[in-house]
């Protein structure tokens, strides 16, 4: 017998809105972190932006702060969850192939550069998955509150 893969998403993941919330939050922890961080001290934003060979540095790092900050703030309250997921997800395989690019590093310090590449994948993985849950449960009418609280 042959397993099938679902095609449609899960009505309900089982957890309180609370639990579901914080999950949310604790995924886009890194992104409120880094773009507070780069809100802050503006100047070491661009630094980064020039580090990484964007530019023109300064509108890519508001861009990054805006970004950042939007798309986790529709993922963690609810409204068009999918889109900042999605963007999210986007922006974290984008970053990673610009700033993780393990195959042109050497000796020790290839391992931590490896590992940070596999890990954010891991992380575009989870906000894609996330994106796609609340695209398809979006679409089923009533389902939408019920999918992401128990």
């Amino acid at each position: 017998m042959t397993p099938t893969i679902p095609t449609t998403a899960p009505t309900s993941v089982g957890m309180s809105n609370a639990v579901s919330r914080l999950c949310l939050l604790l995924l886009c922890s890194a992104y409120l972190q880094g773009a507070i961080d780069k809100a802050l001290d503006f100047a070491a934003a661009i630094a980064e932006m020039q580090h990484f060979g964007l530019a023109p540095a300064a509108p890519f790092a508001l861009l990054t702060i805006a970004g950042e900050i939007g798309a986790s703030v529709l993922v963690i309250s609810g409204i068009k969850r999918w889109l900042g997921a999605a963007y999210l997800g986007v922006f974290t395989l984008l970053a990673t192939l610009l700033a993780n690019r393990f195959w042109e590093v050497t000796g020790a310090a290839r391992i931590g550069v490896e590992n940070g590449f596999f890990e954010h994948l891991g992380l575009a993985g989870a906000f894609f998955l996330v994106a796609w849950v609340d695209f398809h449960i979006q679409s089923r009418p009533g389902q939408r509150d019920a999918a992401w609280r128990g």
